[in-house]
C-alpha cells in the first residue's frame, strides 16, 4: 500500500530550485503507475488539493500547501520503433530532462541538442513547450501519455492534440489539474541536422563545425554564463515571458528605440523581456527592506535569484515590481512564465 509513505508535514523548500520555505500538508512519492492512481484515488477520497511536483524548476510557492503532494520518481526509457534514419523514444516523466539530452547525443540520436541543460524533469518539457536557441519541443514531440484524472484512466495524446504554442499547451489550460503527465514520447533523428540560426549560439560556436555534440556544448558554455546554477544560487530560470505584441506596439516602440531586438511570430513580434528589463534598471537588482535577500542576476534580467531563500510572497512582489515598472516605461505587460501555487 502506497500511503504506508504518506508523509506529513514536509519542508518542500528542498523541492523547489528557488529555494522558497513552504511545507506540505502530505506528500507522497510514486514511483510507479499503481501508486500514482491509488495517490490520486487517496486525494480524492480525503478531498485534497493535489499538486504534482517533479524537478521543482518552474513553480512558485506563494504559501504552504494544504494539500496533497504526488512527487512523480517515475523512470527509464524505451525503443519504440527504431529506424535507419530516425527513433521514437518513450521517456518516463521523472527522468532528468537534461541527462536524457546527453544521453540521447550519446546514442546518436539527434534533435535536443538545442535543449541542452534546462533544468527540471521530462514530465515538464511538455507542458510549457519548453523552448531554447532556436528550437521547440513541438519540433520533436510524438505524444504525450498520462493519467486523465477525471475519466481514472490512461491516455496517449498525439503532439497535435496537445495545442503547443510559445511556453504553452493543453496542459497549462483544459487540462490543468486533470491530467498527469506519466511519459512523454520523441522522435529524433539520426541524421545530424544542426540548427545554428540563433545569434548568440552562431557566436558561441564561430569558426567550429556545427556538429550536433559541439552545438550542445555551445549551448551549455552560454547557459551558465546567462543562468546561474540552482543549486548554488536558487533560481527559477528565466521568470518572464517574451511578450508577443502587435504590429501598432512593436512600431512605436522601434521608433523609441532603434535597437530594440525583435522577432516576427505568427500572432504579431514577439519582443525581448530580458531587453525590457534591463532598460529599466533590473540587471543586477539586490532587493532591500521588504524585498530583501531577493535581486535578479548580474548576467540576465529575466533570473529572479534568491540567495535569502526568502518566502515566495516576496519573489512575487519583486515579480510585481518588475512588471509594473516595465509596463509604465514602455507600454508592455509582462507575464510570468512559473506555476504559483498558494
Amino acid at each position: 500500500d502506497v500511503f504506508l509513505k504518506l508523509q506529513q508535514a514536509v519542508s518542500l523548500q528542498p523541492f523547489n530550485t528557488l529555494a522558497v520555505p513552504a511545507r506540505a500538508r502530505y506528500l507522497v512519492a510514486v514511483d510507479s503507475l499503481g501508486a500514482l492512481q491509488e495517490a490520486v484515488d487517496y486525494s480524492r477520497q480525503q478531498d485534497l488539493e493535489r499538486m504534482v511536483l517533479g524537478g521543482g524548476s518552474n513553480i512558485v510557492l506563494a504559501s504552504d500547501f494544504p494539500g496533497l503532494v504526488i512527487q512523480l520518481n517515475l523512470r527509464g526509457s524505451e525503443i519504440l520503433e527504431e529506424r535507419a534514419d530516425a527513433v521514437t523514444v518513450q521517456v518516463a516523466a521523472g527522468e532528468n530532462w537534461d541527462d536524457f539530452v546527453r544521453f540521447s547525443l550519446d546514442q546518436g540520436w539527434y534533435g535536443l541538442e538545442n535543449l541542452s541543460a534546462i533544468p527540471g524533469n521530462v514530465g515538464a518539457a511538455p507542458i510549457q513547450n519548453i523552448g531554447a536557441y532556436g528550437v521547440e519541443l513541438s519540433s520533436v514531440l510524438k505524444a504525450v501519455v498520462g493519467y486523465d484524472i477525471e475519466a481514472g484512466t490512461m491516455r496517449r495524446l498525439e503532439s497535435e492534440a496537445c495545442e503547443l504554442a510559445y511556453r504553452d499547451s493543453i496542459f497549462k489550460h483544459t487540462l490543468k489539474d486533470r491530467f498527469v503527465i506519466t511519459a512523454v514520447e520523441l522522435r529524433l533523428s539520426k541524421i545530424a541536422q544542426p540548427e545554428t540560426s540563433y545569434p548568440a549560439l552562431m557566436a558561441e560556436l564561430a569558426d567550429e563545425t556545427p556538429t550536433p555534440e559541439a552545438v550542445a556544448q555551445a549551448v551549455r558554455r552560454v547557459r551558465a554564463r546567462k543562468l546561474p546554477a540552482p543549486d548554488t544560487l536558487p533560481n527559477a530560470g528565466s521568470f518572464f515571458k517574451n511578450p508577443i505584441v502587435d504590429q501598432a506596439c512593436y512600431e512605436r516602440l522601434r521608433n523609441a528605440h532603434p535597437a530594440m531586438p525583435a522577432w516576427p511570430v505568427a500572432s504579431g513580434v514577439k519582443l525581448a523581456a530580458g531587453w525590457l528589463l534591463e532598460q529599466a534598471g533590473w540587471k543586477g537588482y539586490r532587493g532591500e527592506g521588504d524585498l530583501s535577500g531577493l535581486g535578479t542576476y548580474h548576467e540576465q534580467a529575466l533570473v529572479l535569484i534568491n540567495p535569502g531563500r526568502v518566502a515566495g510572497q516576496q519573489v512575487l512582489a519583486l515579480a510585481r515590481a518588475i512588471t509594473e515598472s516595465v509596463s509604465e516605461r514602455f507600454g508592455v505587460e509582462l507575464d510570468i512564465e512559473p506555476r504559483v501555487y498558494g
